[in-house]
Parts: structure tokens; C-alpha cells; sequence
């Protein structure tokens, strides 16, 4: 790293030695080295799914083949990624005692495979399964096993089974979105991860931050819409600042 970046890395590792509470947002970018591609990205699947027809309340209950089409897709992709330096970072962090939670807008559990404890899947994830309909549990251990013969994988009722994930259409949990609101205002540290701001509203966090005198700290590649409250950026990827930041 050149000076301005060593510096910078030094101020960072300052605000977080400092920091009484410190929270991780995370996104899509954050996971991009562990080899799942934004789905916004191209070559991501939305550049050969349609959103509303495969991932929304409409399609669970319109076309519950091409959202099975869809997560087979999407589940054998976080099946065979691995977690990067930056997801370890961030749990090294928290086991220093200097991290208290990761609010990830990430559905691929990746942060809970390397160890992160406290995480609030803001989008929910694929940990669990249920119809649609009826709410029906059924083991998400069952979702490995299914074929493309096998889909969609439907419940007695008729209704789709479908995993705990936010689709198009639905909302925030409340739980998700109250708890992560509760951490903003205790909050003096956050730093952003992998995550543009184009989606709301896990994008107005870092502002709940800043409104109360927390700083904010960015890790993103390339202009996103944090311009404004970022304290502190890093034009580089995470899995390449974070390890330095966790070496404190």
C-alpha cells in the first residue's frame, strides 16, 4: 500500500481501537471473491433471471417452477463458495472484541460458516424453508438433494415452499429491521462493506450512524451513494483491507 493508504489504515485502526460499538454493513460485494457474483453484476443471475418473474411474491405464487429454477441456481452457487479473508477478517475482528455485529444484506451465510456470531440477515437467508401458504417448516437439508426433475418443490397444500428470504414485493422482517435500527443508535463506528446504497433501506443505516456523531468508514470498489457519509473510504476490495484492519 502507498503512504496515503498506510495513513489511512492507521486512522481506521484508531477510530476502531476507540469505538464503543461497531458495527459491519455488509453487501453483495463483500462475497464477490468467494465466487458469487453481484446478481446485479453482469454475469450475475439477474443478467438471466428476471427478478419479478423467478424472485418475487407474484412468482411464488404465478411461477413457482422459475423460482425453483432460480434457487437451484443461486443455492448450488453458495454451496460451492467459500468464505474469503474479508468475511475471516470481520470475525477476527469480532473475537478481538472490536466488532459487535454484522448486518448483512447477503443471503449466502457466509459470514456464520467462518464464525461471525452476531449477524442480522437483513434480507433473510437460506436457513430455513416454509410454504408459502400454509407456513409449513420443512428441513432445509432437503433442498440438496433436489434435481430439476424435482422442482418446484411443493408442500401438501399446494402451496411453494420457499426459503426465509425477502422476495420482490415483500418486506424488511420486523425483527431484522428493528434490531438493526437499535444497533444504528448505539453505534459510534460503522463500517460499510461491499454494498453500493442503491438498495433501501438497508441503505439509510450508515445515516442513522452519522446523524448521532458516528463515523463511517467505506470499503467499496468504485463511486457508490455513501459520498456524503463516509468519513473515511478505501477504493479497494474488502478481502484485501479488512485482514489489515483485523491486525490490530
Amino acid at each position: 500500500m502507498n503512504d496515503v493508504d498506510q495513513t489511512k489504515i492507521e486512522l481506521a485502526k484508531d477510530w476502531l481501537k476507540q469505538s464503543k460499538f461497531t458495527l459491519a454493513l455488509t453487501g453483495a460485494g463483500i462475497s464477490v471473491p468467494s465466487g458469487i457474483p453481484d446478481f446485479r453484476s453482469p454475469g450475475g443471475l439477474w443478467s438471466h433471471f428476471d427478478p419479478w418473474q423467478v424472485c418475487s411474491d407474484w412468482a411464488l405464487e404465478h411461477n413457482p417452477k422459475g423460482v425453483w429454477e432460480f434457487l437451484l441456481e443461486a443455492i448450488s452457487l453458495f454451496k460451492q463458495a467459500k468464505p474469503n479473508p474479508a468475511h475471516l477478517a470481520l470475525a477476527e475482528l469480532e473475537d478481538k472484541g472490536f466488532l459487535q455485529a454484522v448486518i448483512t444484506q447477503n443471503i449466502d451465510g457466509l459470514h456464520q460458516r467462518v464464525g461471525s456470531r452476531k449477524v442480522i440477515e437483513f434480507h433473510g437467508g437460506c436457513t430455513r424453508f416454509y410454504c408459502h401458504r400454509c407456513g409449513q417448516e420443512f428441513d432445509p437439508n432437503q433442498v440438496f438433494s433436489l434435481t430439476p426433475a424435482d422442482i418446484p418443490w411443493l408442500c401438501p397444500c399446494g402451496g411453494t415452499v420457499r426459503p426465509n428470504v425477502v422476495f420482490f414485493g415483500e418486506s424488511i422482517p420486523s425483527k431484522a429491521l428493528l434490531v438493526s435500527q437499535e444497533y444504528c443508535a448505539q453505534a459510534d463506528l460503522i463500517l460499510i462493506v461491499g454494498t453500493s446504497g442503491e438498495v433501501a433501506p438497508a441503505n439509510t443505516l450508515p445515516t442513522l450512524v452519522k446523524q448521532r456523531g458516528g463515523k463511517v468508514i467505506e470499503i467499496n470498489l468504485g463511486p457508490t451513494a455513501y459520498g456524503a457519509v463516509s468519513d473515511l473510504r478505501f477504493d479497494q476490495g474488502a478481502e484485501k483491507i479488512l485482514p489489515v484492519l483485523a491486525n490490530l
